[in-house]
C-alpha cells in the first residue's frame, strides 16, 4: 500500500456522516505532527492549515470530511466504516467523496517544495458540504478567501475513463416549492370551488415551457434544466381540493437562472425557494490552464477542461470571489453509491497534480 492509500484507509475508516469530530481531530493532528504549518480548527470544526509567505496569493487545496449515511454493507463489526481493496480500488464510504482526495492534498500540502516568492498554500477541509456547504459558508463569513482554490471533487472520467479532468465550471440546483390555493367545495358542484390542483397544473404549463439556460465556459458549454419532481394536493376524493404544492428541481448554470417567478401570473399561485446552491464558473483561464499542465504531467493520457454536472462548494468559494476549479478523483457514479469507491493510482495521480501545481503555480 501507498502512503496515499494508507491514508485514505484511516480517513475513511472514521464515521463522520452524524458527527464529523473525530475525522476533524484525525486531520487536524495529522497536520500539526507533519507538515511545517500554522494549523487551525474554527468554531464550526473546519480545519485549515497554511505555509508559504502570507503575503503572495494564496492557493487553497479544498476538501470535506463530512460523509453521506453508509450503507449497512459499508459499515464494520465495531461500528466504523468498513475498508477494503480490489482489483486497486479502495472500497468503503467517503472514499470517492472525497476522503480519498482529502488525503491526496494533505500529502501533497505537506511534501510541496514551494518557490520563494509563493504562493502561500492553503489547506482546508470542511465540515457540512453534504447539508448544503455550511461548513464553507461559515468559514467565508468569517473571512476565509483565498485567492485560488482547487477543490477536490470528482473530475475523472468526464472526458474519457480514466483520465482526470479539470472542471473549469459546474451546475448548482435551485429548489423550489409552487403552491397553488384555490376554495374547497363538494366535488359534485366543481363550480362552487376554485380547484387548486387546476391552478397548480397551469403552473406547471409555464415551467414545462421554460427554455433551459446555457452559458459557455472556455468553450466549455454548460446547460441547465428545469423539472417538476413532486406534486402534492387535495384531502379526499369528493373534496375540491383548496391547495397543491408543486416540487421544482432546477440546475443553474452560472449567471443565469430560469424564470420561475412567472408562475405567479397565475391567481392564487405562489412560488418559494427552498434551496439554493450556487454554480461555479472558473474566471482566470491562466489558472485553469496552470491546473490543467499539472494534470498533463501527471498521466499519459489529454485531460481536458470540463464541466461537472454537481454542485459543490466551489460553487460558495466562487461566489465569494475566490477562482476555483475542480480536480478530483471520483468518477461519475460513484458517490453515494452502496458499492462506492476510488482508484490508488488515481488517488496517487492526484496527489501528484495537486503538488505539481502548488509547485508551479
Amino acid at each position: 500500500m501507498t502512503e496515499v492509500a494508507d491514508l485514505t484507509r484511516e480517513l475513511v475508516a472514521i464515521p463522520s456522516h452524524e458527527d464529523e469530530t473525530e475525522a476533524g481531530d484525525y486531520i487536524e493532528n495529522w497536520l500539526r505532527e507533519e507538515t511545517p504549518s500554522d494549523v487551525t480548527r474554527d468554531e464550526s470544526g473546519n480545519v485549515l492549515a497554511r505555509r508559504g509567505p502570507a503575503d503572495a496569493d494564496s492557493l487553497a487545496l479544498v476538501g470535506h470530511h463530512d460523509v453521506v449515511p453508509p450503507a449497512d454493507s459499508q459499515l464494520a463489526d465495531d461500528g466504523r466504516y468498513a475498508v477494503s481493496e480490489r482489483d486497486g480500488r479502495l472500497y468503503g464510504r467517503g472514499t470517492a467523496d472525497m476522503k480519498g482526495a482529502v488525503a491526496s492534498a494533505m500529502l501533497a500540502f505537506r511534501d510541496a517544495d514551494l518557490p520563494e516568492d509563493g504562493p502561500e498554500l492553503v489547506f482546508v477541509s470542511f465540515v457540512g458540504e453534504e447539508q448544503g456547504g455550511v461548513g464553507a459558508r461559515a468559514a467565508i463569513d468569517r473571512g476565509f478567501a483565498p485567492d485560488y482554490a482547487i477543490v477536490g471533487e470528482g473530475s475523472t472520467g468526464y472526458s474519457a475513463e480514466d483520465v482526470t479532468d479539470v472542471a473549469v465550471a459546474h451546475k448548482g440546483r435551485r429548489g423550489s416549492t409552487v403552491t397553488a390555493r384555490g376554495s374547497a367545495a363538494h366535488a359534485s358542484e366543481p363550480e362552487s370551488g376554485e380547484n387548486a390542483v387546476y391552478r397548480a397544473c397551469d403552473a406547471v404549463d409555464v415551467i414545462r415551457g421554460l427554455d433551459f439556460p446555457a452559458v459557455s465556459v472556455f468553450c466549455e458549454e454548460v446547460r441547465g434544466s428545469v423539472a417538476v419532481t413532486e406534486i402534492d394536493g387535495g384531502s379526499a376524493w369528493n373534496v375540491i381540493p383548496e391547495t397543491c404544492e408543486v416540487t421544482v428541481d432546477e440546475r443553474t448554470v452560472p449567471g443565469e437562472r430560469a424564470p420561475l417567478e412567472r408562475v405567479e401570473d397565475i391567481a392564487g399561485v405562489e412560488w418559494t425557494v427552498d434551496q439554493d446552491l450556487p454554480p461555479m464558473r472558473c474566471d482566470d483561464e491562466g489558472f485553469a490552464e496552470t491546473v490543467l499542465a499539472a494534470a498533463e504531467a501527471n498521466q499519459d493520457a489529454d485531460p481536458e477542461l470540463v464541466s461537472k454536472p454537481h454542485a459543490t462548494d466551489a460553487g460558495w468559494l466562487a461566489e465569494a470571489g475566490t477562482t476555483c476549479v475542480v480536480c478530483g478523483a471520483a468518477e461519475p457514479g460513484e458517490a453515494h453509491t452502496d458499492a462506492e469507491s476510488a482508484s490508488i493510482d488515481v488517488l496517487e495521480r492526484c496527489y501528484r497534480i495537486y503538488r505539481t501545481a502548488a509547485e508551479t503555480f
